[in-house]
C-alpha cells in the first residue's frame, strides 16, 4: 500500500489546481476566499512547494465545484465506454486508505466502480452517508463492516453487500489486517458526486 500511496502523491496536484482554478476564472484571491484557505497556503500548492492534506484537497473541491479526483486526472469528455489499464487508475489517498478509480471519472452513465485498500482503523467518518441510487460492495481481502441503518454486515473475503443508498451507511475496516474491497454505486442523481462522501477526512 505504500508504494500506491507514494504514487498517487507523485501527481502534481498543484499544477491540476492552476488548470482547474483557470478553466473556472477564478482568481486565486477569491479561491481563498470560497475555501477558506490562505492566497498565500495556495500559491505554495500551486507552486509544488507544499503538498496538500487530504481535508484541504476536500475544501477546494467544494469551492471549485468539481469531485476530488479531479486533481488526479485531467479532465475529460464523458464517453460511452471506458478501458482503463491497471497502471492508469486514477489514485487518491484518504485517511489510512487508498481510492483507485475503475472508469466511472470518464463514464457518461450514472456508475462509479472504484477500489479501496483500507488500513486497520480506516473507516469512512464518523458521519452515516447518504445519497441517491445502488451501492454494491464486494470484499475481496481482509475484512470490512458495512453499517446500513441499525443493521451491522460483516464481509470476509468473497462476501458481497447491496443496498438501497438512501439508506444511511458507513464503513470501517475493524480487522487487524489491510482490506481491499470493490464498490459500485449506480442510478445516482444527475450532477451528485457521491464518491466521495466515502473517504474519511483528516
Amino acid at each position: 500500500m505504500t508504494s500506491l500511496l507514494r504514487e498517487a502523491a507523485s501527481v502534481d496536484v498543484g499544477k491540476r489546481l492552476r488548470q482547474l482554478r483557470d478553466g473556472r476564472g477564478v482568481s486565486m484571491r477569491t479561491l481563498a476566499t470560497m475555501s477558506g484557505l490562505s492566497a498565500n497556503a495556495l500559491s505554495m500548492i500551486e507552486r509544488g512547494k507544499t503538498s496538500p492534506s487530504v481535508s484541504t484537497l476536500y475544501r477546494l473541491s467544494e469551492a471549485l465545484g468539481v469531485p476530488v479526483t479531479d486533481f488526479f486526472a485531467p479532465e475529460t469528455a464523458k464517453i460511452n465506454a471506458v478501458f482503463v489499464k491497471a497502471d492508469e487508475r486514477a489514485r487518491v489517498p484518504f485517511l489510512r486508505g487508498l481510492w483507485e478509480g475503475l472508469g466511472g471519472e470518464q463514464f457518461s452513465g450514472r456508475m462509479t466502480p472504484f477500489m479501496i485498500t483500507l488500513e486497520s482503523g480506516a473507516s469512512s467518518g464518523p458521519s452515516h452517508v447518504v445519497h441517491s441510487g445502488h451501492e454494491f460492495v464486494f470484499c475481496i481481502r481482509g475484512q470490512l463492516e458495512y453499517l446500513v441503518e441499525n443493521q451491522v454486515y460483516t464481509l470476509n473475503a468473497g462476501d458481497s453487500l447491496l443496498f438501497a443508498a438512501h439508506l444511511k451507511h458507513r464503513w470501517r475496516n475493524a480487522g487487524g489486517n489491510v482490506t481491499n474491497a470493490l464498490i459500485v454505486i449506480s442510478d445516482y442523481s444527475e450532477g451528485e458526486h457521491p464518491m466521495p462522501l466515502h473517504m474519511e477526512k483528516e
